[in-house]
């Protein structure tokens, strides 16, 4: 499976930005699929994440600002962010979890895109 990301860039606070991953190859094998960032000096952390049934997930730092969507057919996912603050500065990184597994650690990672929020 191959995730390519786009649509990371610079934004001020209080704007929004959308970002899209389009998987390619193997994609029947995939579950669950999403994003996570990492910024500067910190750990990688999940954002958002979305089943294979639609199901969602976000980190409390963005509920209610970002959505996360998925196109089966396409084998696309995207996470619509607003109301974007300097915190969520960060590199972002589509990843993608294969059937099967009992946890959701991901299998399959995106190259990064970065979003940048200025003040």
């Amino acid at each position: 499976v191959q995730l390519q990301a786009s649509g990371g860039g610079l934004v001020q606070a209080g704007g929004s930005l959308r970002l899209s991953c389009a998987a390619s190859g193997s994609t029947f094998s995939i579950n669950g699929i999403g994003w996570y960032r990492q910024a500067p000096g910190k750990q990688r952390e999940l954002v958002a994440g979305i089943s294979s049934g639609g199901s969602t997930n976000y980190a409390d730092s963005v509920k209610g600002r970002f959505a996360i969507s998925r196109d089966n057919a396409k084998n696309t996912v995207a996470l619509q962010m607003n109301s974007l603050k300097p915190e969520d500065t960060a590199v972002y990184y589509c990843f993608a979890v294969a059937m099967g597994r009992d946890d959701d650690l991901p299998d399959y990672w995106g190259q990064g895109t970065l979003v940048t929020v200025s003040s």
